[in-house]
C-alpha cells in the first residue's frame, strides 16, 4: 500500500475518536468503550502489523531527519492497559529513538517547583519519540479528585482559589503550543474503560499469581471515585483538545483494538510530519564516490566489487 493510501485509510480509520476542538464532551455518552470498527481480532493482529512496521520506517526517518520530535501521552485508568499499548506499538521501532517515563508520586524536589516542572525534564529530543505513561493531566485529574495533593504543591492562597482548573487547563494548552511551535509534536490518547472491564481486570490479577504484584488495595479506594474521574476526564478533554494538540479517545475494552488505534494514531503523525532521511551536498557526494571507488578496489579475486549493487540487480 503506497503511503498516501495508507494515510488515507489511517486518517478515515481515527477519524471518530478524535475529540473535536472546541467541543463539550460527556465520556460516557459520546464515546463507547467497547466499540470496534466492525473489526474482527483477525483482521486487527494483520493490521496493527501493518501499523507496527510502518511505525518502524517513520520513526527511522524521524531519527535521521533529526527535526521534529514527538510526545505521546497515554491517559488512562487503573488496569486501562498502558503498559500492554507501549509494548506492543513500539514492537517494531528502534528503541534507541523511544523513551518511556512514568510518572509517580511527585518527589520533595518536584514539589518545589512549579507543576509542569518535572514533565518538561522528560521531553523528547529531536528525532526521538517520548511516551509519558501518564502525564501532566494527572495534575488535572488525580490532583482534582485528591484536592489535597495541590495542599502539598506549596501553592500561595491565591493560586489553589477559584478556577484553579480553568488556569491549568489554560497553562496546559499554553504549553503544548510552545512545543508544537519548536517542532515538539504532541499526541495525546485516552484509554477508555467501562467499570464492568476494570472490574474484570482486577479480579484477573487477584486470581492469577503471576499477575498478583500489579494490584494494589489503593485500586479499589480509587474505583470508588468512579464518577469523579469521568468527570474530570470528560472537562480535561472539552478543555484541552485543541487544533494542534487534540485528544483521541481510543477504546479501550477490547485490548487488540486499542492497540490498533493507539498504533494508527501515532503512524498519522509522523505521516503528517513527512521525515526525509536527509540528502548530501556536492562535496559530500563526491566524497562518497571516492570512497566507493578505493573500497571496490580491495575486492578480493573473485569477489563481486560492490556486493550489494550486485545483489540489488539480482533481487
Amino acid at each position: 500500500m503506497s503511503d498516501g493510501r495508507a494515510a488515507k485509510r489511517i486518517a478515515k480509520f481515527i477519524k471518530p475518536l478524535r475529540v473535536k476542538p472546541g467541543s463539550r464532551v460527556d465520556l460516557a455518552a459520546d464515546f463507547d468503550p467497547r466499540y470496534k470498527a466492525g473489526m474482527n481480532k483477525r483482521e486487527g493482529v494483520e493490521l496493527l502489523r501493518t501499523g507496527v512496521s510502518l511505525l518502524s520506517e517513520y520513526q527511522a526517518r524521524l531519527a535521521a531527519q533529526d527535526t521534529y520530535g514527538v510526545l505521546l501521552c497515554l491517559q488512562a485508568l487503573d488496569a486501562g492497559g498502558k503498559d500492554g499499548t507501549i509494548r506492543h506499538v513500539m514492537s517494531g521501532v528502534n528503541p534507541q529513538g523511544v523513551h518511556v517515563s512514568s510518572f509517580k508520586v511527585p518527589s520533595a524536589e518536584e514539589l518545589d517547583h512549579d507543576f509542569l516542572w518535572r514533565y518538561a525534564q522528560r521531553l523528547p529530543a529531536r528525532g526521538d519519540i517520548g511516551i509519558f505513561n501518564r502525564s501532566h493531566y494527572e495534575e488535572v485529574l488525580v490532583v482534582r479528585v485528591h484536592p489535597e495533593n495541590l495542599d502539598r504543591q506549596k501553592l500561595p492562597e491565591e493560586a489553589k482559589g477559584q478556577g484553579v482548573w480553568l488556569r491549568r487547563y489554560r497553562e496546559i494548552n499554553d504549553w503544548e503550543r510552545y512545543l508544537t511551535d519548536n517542532g515538539i509534536k504532541v499526541v495525546k490518547i485516552f484509554l477508555n474503560l467501562s467499570k464492568e472491564e476494570q472490574r474484570t481486570r482486577f479480579l484477573k490479577r487477584i486470581d492469577l499469581p503471576e499477575k498478583n504484584w500489579k494490584f494494589s488495595a489503593a485500586d479499589i479506594r480509587e474505583r470508588e471515585r468512579w464518577d469523579d474521574y469521568q468527570e474530570a476526564f470528560s472537562d480535561m478533554l472539552s478543555a484541552t483538545s485543541t487544533p494542534r494538540a487534540p485528544w483521541y479517545v481510543v477504546p479501550a475494552d477490547r485490548k487488540w483494538f486499542a492497540r490498533i488505534c493507539a498504533a494508527a494514531v501515532l503512524a498519522h503523525t509522523l505521516i503528517g510530519i513527512d521525515p526525509h532521511y536527509p540528502t548530501v551536498d556536492e562535496q559530500a557526494g563526491k566524497e562518497l564516490l571516492a570512497a566507493k571507488r578505493r573500497l571496490e578496489k580491495e575486492a578480493p579475486e573473485g569477489a563481486a566489487r560492490d556486493p550489494y549493487a550486485a545483489n540489488r540487480r539480482t533481487d
